[in-house]
């Protein structure tokens, strides 16, 4: 048999051709970009923003957060270019780990896993949110959007999403290239009507010098810089997910120069594309910083730029653009579902996931990992649970100290593999796609980056107290859920993993994997 480039590159790292190979460049940068989809995290998160630190903090931090994310997707992608497998980053710290290298890639792993379980959830969580507030708004005016009632709609995009990647998998390759023109032709068409059709705007010296601290923590010195940090989370939670290119690589042509540069483009249109979103929902602002609307559009916690579209636009020209939003969180949702499920895959394939086998298995039909596939759906669906236990302003404190978790989670996986390649100096061999020179600073600001940028998931967002009392539905539950992350890998790593799980497993000889992927075409 015949082995194209990709295919001898993938049994040179220690893998058969499992997956089908059938995406270039456009698509897998088209997974990454649906993934971070500024139409979902921006959208659902201004809010953030508003609160914390104000107009000013959300357009200057956004360019900010944006600059320092693309180092760590520069940084990644080098490293993806030597390594373009499904495996990804977990892979990565493996290779790149100069002693202990199956600790290093366990804990990568389950960062990375839990991060992109909990990111799932996030978006199609918020999703249901959004159809809740867009059926209370058009079809369905007494609606309640009820806890139990924004849970079912959860479940049910869910398995939308798990049904649509089971089932449809040339339509999701389809709908995936579609969510990239969506994202940015929604983008274009979201900004263009907030920046025309409303009969007045904020001074643009409100818009780029407006700030604010509403969190409550206004008491100690150095409080307006915290606030600023606390607003930086609305980028930098909305700005991940694109190690997904990394993921798709073995589905991908050329991986070693498409998977990198799937990273890095999806990060920058985003950064750009983000800017304009957020310095048009800014002008669009129904009053200053101290103004009683701005405060009532803030506590409408999730769906606070939704009202901002309300307050500024006609009647159906906002609902329009509300709709528009839902459609992007569904393309968004359903690329993360087909990400999460190829870590899942990769992880199980090396014997590091609970049932493994069963996880690993894939569909000789459609050539995907269904099974991975509703694991993914699965978890996303019980760490949505934690939305039954508080909601106030519409946001549920429990659950939104998940996504945190995420995405502490997600930026440590990051920056492990970043780390342990700048340890390694000059015996990294570099792929096709490389930085040269520029790569230790941009690796080392990588990690100083997410060191920071962590702080604010990870400590008191919000007062604490309401009227002199102590309130948990401020509470920011992420550092008790982030120990318990840690703690499980710890404890099963200490307790049972470090006797047997090696990392990522040679899979066979070269006739070997020749072989195995004979018999899987023959079934197919």
């Amino acid at each position: 048999m015949t082995l194209t480039s990709d295919e001898q590159r993938l049994h040179e790292l220690g893998y058969a051709q499992e997956l089908h190979r059938g995406m270039g460049w456009f698509s897998n940068f088209a997974v990454s970009f649906s993934i971070i989809s500024i139409l979902t995290g921006g959208i659902t998160t201004f809010y953030l923003g508003m609160v914390a630190g104000g107009p000013r903090t959300i357009v200057f931090g956004w360019l900010l957060v944006g600059g320092l994310v693309t180092l760590v997707g520069l940084a990644m992608a080098e490293i993806c270019s030597s390594y373009p497998t499904a495996g990804g980053l977990y892979y990565w710290s493996a290779k790149l780990a100069k002693s202990h290298a199956p600790a290093w890639a366990w804990f990568t792993g389950w960062f990375n896993l839990l991060g992109q379980v909990a990111v799932t959830a996030s978006i199609d969580f918020g999703l249901a949110t959004f159809i809740g507030f867009f059926l209370q708004l058009t079809v369905l005016p007494g609606f309640a959007g009820s806890p139990w009632q924004i849970l079912l709609i959860y479940a049910a995009v869910l398995a939308v999403h798990g049904l649509l990647n089971t089932f449809g998998v040339r339509l999701v390759a389809r709908l995936n290239d579609i969510s990239a023109w969506w994202h940015v032709l929604g983008t274009l068409v979201i900004v263009g009507a907030l920046f025309l059709v409303p009969d007045s705007h904020r001074p643009l010296s409100e818009v780029f010098g407006a700030s604010t601290n509403a969190t409550g923590l206004d008491w100690f010195p150095g409080s307006g810089i915290w606030a600023v940090l606390v607003g930086l989370a609305l980028p930098a939670y909305t700005i991940t997910g694109f190690d997904a290119s990394a993921h798709m690589t073995e589905e991908t042509h050329d991986p070693a120069r498409s998977g990198p540069k799937g990273i890095v483009t999806s990060i920058a249109i985003s950064v750009v594309a983000g800017f304009l979103l957020m310095v048009a929902l800014c002008w669009a602002l129904p009053g200053g910083v101290d103004s009683q609307a701005y405060a009532d559009t803030a506590a409408n916690g999730s769906t606070a730029a939704a009202s901002i579209m309300q307050g500024a636009l006609p009647e159906k020209l906002a609902e329009l653009l509300i709709l528009i939003s839902i459609v992007a969180m569904f393309f968004c949702g359903m690329a993360s579902v087909t990400a999460n499920s190829r870590v899942v895959y990769a992880f199980s394939r090396d014997g590091a996931v609970p049932a493994s086998g069963l996880w690993h298995r894939i569909n000789p039909r459609t050539g995907t990992p269904t099974n991975a596939i509703w694991f993914a759906a699965g978890g996303s669906f019980l760490l949505g649970l934690p939305s039954l236990l508080t909601n106030e302003a519409g946001t549920p404190v429990a659950f939104f100290a998940i996504v945190s978790v995420a995405v502490v989670a997600l930026e440590v996986s990051y920056v492990i593999p970043v780390f342990l390649r700048r340890r390694l100096g000059a015996d990294f061999e570099p792929g096709p796609w490389h930085l040269g020179r520029g790569s230790a600073v941009i690796g080392w600001a990588s990690i100083a980056f997410v060191a920071v940028i962590s702080l604010p998931f990870l400590l008191p967002q919000f007062t604490l107290h309401v009227d002199g009392e102590f309130s948990w539905a401020s509470f920011n539950y992420a550092p008790l859920a982030f120990l318990v992350v840690i703690g499980y890998a710890t404890l099963t790593w200490w307790l049972s993993a470090r006797h047997w799980f090696t990392g990522p497993r040679v899979q066979g000889s070269a006739t070997e994997l020749e072989e195995a992927e004979r018999d899987l075409k023959a079934l197919g």
